[in-house]
């Protein structure tokens, strides 16, 4: 079976910059964030990937972390990015290629302090059932 990640992530890519809430918000969504990247923007973060099979087709569960980071005073610009990026991925179609039944929806976010103190982070959670062509 097929790896979804090169797609997966595409597929994700996608979507949250098709969002002119979101990226109105933001400098950008990365993979690899650029030096100096300017506040407030989303990167990828982790992605974990399971084999998720049924007696009749070949499946995956996948949690991608997208992480937000910002500047500002307090939390406030973190949580309005972080609004704009759920909506533009929770539980909306997504079409991956080599995959069928894609579902995505929020799992969890946690909002932590950065060790530089001028940071704040965002660490948002969404699970990708997909099942392979």
């Amino acid at each position: 079976m097929a790896t979804a990640l090169r797609p997966l992530q595409t597929a994700i890519y996608a979507k949250a910059t098709a969002s002119s809430a979101l990226m109105s918000r933001i400098s950008g969504l990365y993979d690899e964030v650029p030096e100096p990247a300017a506040f407030p923007y989303v990167s990828f973060g982790s992605i974990t990937e399971t084999r998720d099979d049924a007696h009749d087709h070949q499946g995956l569960d996948v949690v991608v972390t997208l992480d937000i980071w910002s500047k500002a005073p307090g939390f406030g610009q973190a949580y309005d990015v972080f609004a704009a990026l759920d909506a533009a991925l929770d539980r909306v179609p997504l079409a991956v290629a080599g995959f069928t039944d894609v579902s995505i929806r929020h799992e969890q976010h946690e909002a932590m302090r950065d060790p530089d103190p001028d940071v704040r982070h965002i660490s948002a959670q969404y699970r990708v059932t997909l099942t392979a062509v």
